[in-house]
């Protein structure tokens, strides 16, 4: 077995490959918008459906490539948690809200921001973008099992590890 650093660096290697080809696809999908408006829609919708991946009976109930989550349904999300998030400043976050709701991508409801499910660029229901996901995570899973690593007890020794360096 290799040694929790060279572990660490592996995965860490493949998963920022895989985070890149997924940005630049999205980038390439949607020229039109600036990537930091991309960054800010994309952490709405995560943050709108955070709920529904946590849980196991809402996760099935929308995982068909059909099923699209209401925006009844949606956690919103305030302007400030994205800010802090993402690292932005509060005002930029406010100013480029503000476009996108202009452009009827996101919402302001009681409990704050979401993505609206009618939303004409189709964020959040885009299959074309779901497909190529999938390509790009099974190349990922299979460059992480070449590397020796075949699921969550292969990084067991590494987790210790970047605890003990966190502790020093």
């Amino acid at each position: 077995m290799r040694n929790a650093s060279d572990i660490i660096r592996t995965v860490s290697r493949h998963t920022l490959a895989y985070m890149l080809f997924s940005m630049s696809e999205l980038f390439r999908h949607y020229d039109e918008f600036d990537p930091l408006d991309l960054l800010i829609i994309h952490a709405v919708l995560n943050a709108n459906v955070i709920h529904v991946m946590n849980d196991p009976a809402l996760d099935e109930k929308f995982s068909s490539i059909h099923a699209v989550e209401p925006d009844v349904i949606k956690q919103g999300v305030s302007r400030a948690a994205l800010s802090r998030f993402l690292s932005l400043p509060l005002e930029t976050v406010r100013r480029r809200v503000t476009g996108l709701k202009r452009r009827k991508i996101l919402a302001e409801t009681k409990a704050g921001l979401i993505v609206t499910e009618q939303n004409a660029f189709r964020f959040g229901n885009n299959h074309e973008l779901q497909k190529t996901n999938m390509l790009l995570l099974a190349r990922l899973l299979r460059d992480l099992r070449r590397a020796g690593i075949s699921g969550p007890d292969d990084l067991r020794a590494s987790r210790g590890a970047a605890s003990a360096k966190k502790a020093r």
